[in-house]
C-alpha cells in the first residue's frame, strides 16, 4: 500500500483561526484531509493498542508556530511516518486503523452519512441495485452486493471492488484501481470528475482457485462474465478460430466450458494496462503492459503494427519501487485516464522501477513510466502474497481485531466513540495481501544478495520481494 502527503493546505476553522490540512493519497489517489492533532491522537491509540516498541516515532510537537521550511519538515516527516505504519499489514488491518481512515474520509467530504440507492456493476455491465448508508466501507458494499446475487459467503473473499472507467456507452475502458477496504465507495466515486463505475472483479491470480469458484453457479456466472468482457475488450487474446469456437460455446450458455477454454488464451487472467514508455530494450520504448501468471510482459509496438514480447517473472525482481516525477496529484486519475486512451508521446508523471536478475550474477533496473504505474506495484505485491501464500500452504486469517470502543478526533478537536459494530470488516478473510510478514521463507540466497548494493532513489518507496529469496541456480 502507497502512502503519500504530497503538498498541505491551509483552512479555516469557522471562528477566524486557520489550521494546516495534511493530504493523504493511498495508491496514487487523493483520500483524505487531516491536521497533525488528528494523526497525533490516532499515534497514541496505536501505542495503546499494539505497544509503543510496535509503532514508529511520531514527528514531535512545536511550541512555537512553524515557519515555511518547518511545515515542508513536518509534512515529510509525517509522510514517512505514514508509509512506516502502512508497511505493519497488523496495524492496517486493524478496525482502529480502519475506522479512523474510513471517518476521516467522510469528514474531508462533508457528507452526512444517509441511506442511498447505490449500483454496482458485473464485469459485464449486469446491475446490482443495494441500498445502503454512503459511508459503507468497500467491504460492507461488496458483502451487500455479493449477497444480494446470493453468492455463497465462503466464496466472497474471492471479489473485490474495483474502480474502472466506461465510454459512453457504458463499456469498460480502463481498470483504474481496486477500491481500499477502509474507503467508502460512494464517497470516492463522487470524488472524481470521470464516467466510472463500480465493478465486481475475481481478486486473484492462480487459475487454480477458478476450479473451486466453478463449481458454484453464481460464482461461475461472475467469472463467465469477467471473461467474456476481456475477450470483447481484447484483453485475452483470441484469434479467429478461438473467437469462433468461443461463439458457438457462449451460444450454447456452456459457461464452464467457455473459461476452461479461454483460460488456454495468452492474457487469461491478467491485469491490462494502458501505452506507456519503458526504457527496455532502450529507452524511450513505447509498450503495452500485463501482469499475470507470475510475469510482467511487455509487448513492445513496432512498426508496421508488429509486436514483440518481453517477459519478466515475478521470482526474479529482487525489488520495485514507484517514482513521482513532478506529478499532479489533485488531476491524478484524470492524467491516468488520458494517458490510458491517447497515443501521443506524453511522458508519465509517474515510474516503476524493478530490479530484475538477468542473469545468474546480473541485476538490472528496467523502469515503465506510467501513470497506471502504482496499480502495477499493486498488482506486483498482491501475486508476491499469492505465491508466497502456496508455497508455505498459508491459511488465510481473520482480520486484526481491535478494542471494542476507540476515539476518532474530528479537525476542531471534538471527539466521537466510534465501536467495532459500526466499522467492523464483517471478519472477511481476505487479507492474504496484507499478511506476507507472516511467511515463512524455506529458501535463502542471502550470498547472492549480498553481492548487490542497493541502488538509492530520489523519491518513492523500496518494496522488497520476498518470493525473490525463493529462486536458486536451477530457476535461472
Amino acid at each position: 500500500m502507497h502512502f503519500s502527503i504530497p503538498d498541505t493546505q491551509e483552512l479555516n476553522e469557522g471562528s477566524g483561526s486557520t489550521f494546516i490540512g495534511y493530504n493523504i493519497h493511498i495508491n496514487g489517489v487523493f483520500h483524505c484531509t487531516v491536521r497533525y492533532k488528528q494523526l497525533h491522537n490516532l499515534n497514541e491509540q496505536m501505542k495503546r493498542e499494539f505497544g509503543s516498541e510496535n509503532v514508529p516515532v511520531f514527528p514531535p510537537k512545536k511550541l512555537l508556530p512553524l515557519t515555511s521550511g518547518q511545515l515542508e519538515e513536518r509534512r515529510t516527516l509525517l509522510e514517512k511516518y505514514i508509509q512506516t505504519v502502512g508497511q505493519d499489514s497488523k496495524i492496517m488491518s486493524s478496525n482502529l486503523v480502519s475506522g479512523f481512515f474510513l471517518s476521516a474520509q467522510q469528514e474531508t467530504a462533508c457528507k452526512e452519512k444517509q441511506d442511498i440507492n447505490f449500483d454496482v456493476y458485473t464485469m459485464n455491465n449486469g446491475l446490482i441495485k443495494i441500498r445502503l448508508p454512503n459511508t459503507d466501507s468497500s467491504q460492507k458494499v461488496l458483502r451487500k452486493s455479493l449477497k444480494h446475487i446470493n453468492l455463497p459467503a465462503e466464496y466472497m473473499p474471492f471479489f473485490s471492488l474495483y474502480l474502472v472507467k466506461v465510454d459512453n456507452a457504458g463499456n469498460i475502458t480502463t481498470v483504474l484501481r481496486k477500491l481500499l477496504d477502509f474507503e467508502s465507495p460512494y464517497l470516492t466515486q463522487q470524488a472524481i470528475r470521470t464516467e466510472t463505475r463500480i465493478v465486481i472483479r475475481k481478486n486473484y491470480w492462480s487459475m487454480q482457485y477458478d476450479k473451486e469458484l466453478m463449481t458454484d453457479p453464481i460464482a461461475l456466472n461472475l467469472l463467465y462474465s469477467q471473461t467474456v468482457t476481456e475477450i470483447e475488450r481484447g484483453w485475452i487474446i483470441a484469434m479467429r478460430e478461438s473467437k469462433s469456437q468461443l461463439d458457438k460455446l457462449k451460444m450454447g450458455l456452456a459457461k464452464k466450458e467457455y473459461i476452461e477454454f479461454a483460460q488456454k488464451l495468452k492474457y487469461y487472467g491478467f491485469m491490462q494496462f494502458g501505452n506507456c514508455y519503458c526504457d527496455y530494450p532502450k529507452p524511450r520504448t513505447k509498450v503495452l503492459v500485463s501482469i499475470g501468471e507470475e510475469e510482467l510482459s511487455l509487448r513492445i509496438l513496432g512498426p508496421g503494427n508488429l509486436v514483440k514480447e518481453g517477459v519478466f517473472k515475478v521470482i526474479r525482481m529482487k525489488c520495485w519501487r514507484v517514482i513521482a516525477t513532478n506529478v499532479d496529484y489533485n488531476n491524478q486519475i484524470e492524467n491516468s485516464l488520458y494517458a490510458c486512451n491517447n497515443s501521443s508521446h506524453m511522458m508519465s508523471s509517474l515510474e516503476l522501477s524493478f530490479e530484475y536478475l538477468m542473469s545468474k550474477d546480473k541485476l538490472q533496473w528496467i523502469t515503465i513510466s506510467s501513470d497506471q504505474a502504482i496499480l502495477m506495484s499493486v498488482c506486483l505485491q498482491s501475486m508476491v502474497d499469492e505465491i508466497l501464500m502456496r508455497k508455505n500452504a498459508y491459511k488465510k486469517k481473520n482480520l486484526q481485531k481491535s478494542t471494542e470502543e476507540w476515539t476518532y478526533m474530528k479537525r476542531d478537536g471534538s471527539c466521537q466513540i466510534i465501536s467495532n459494530r459500526s466499522i467492523d470488516l464483517d471478519n472477511f478473510e481476505d487479507q492474504e495481501n496484507n499478511e506476507a510478514d507472516n511467511y515463512q521463507e524455506p529458501f535463502s540466497v542471502k550470498s547472492l544478495q549480498e553481492k548487490f548494493s542497493s541502488v538509492s532513489f530520489k523519491n518513492g518507496r523500496r518494496h522488497e520481494n520476498h518470493a525473490f529469496e525463493g529462486i536458486g541456480d536451477d530457476d535461472l
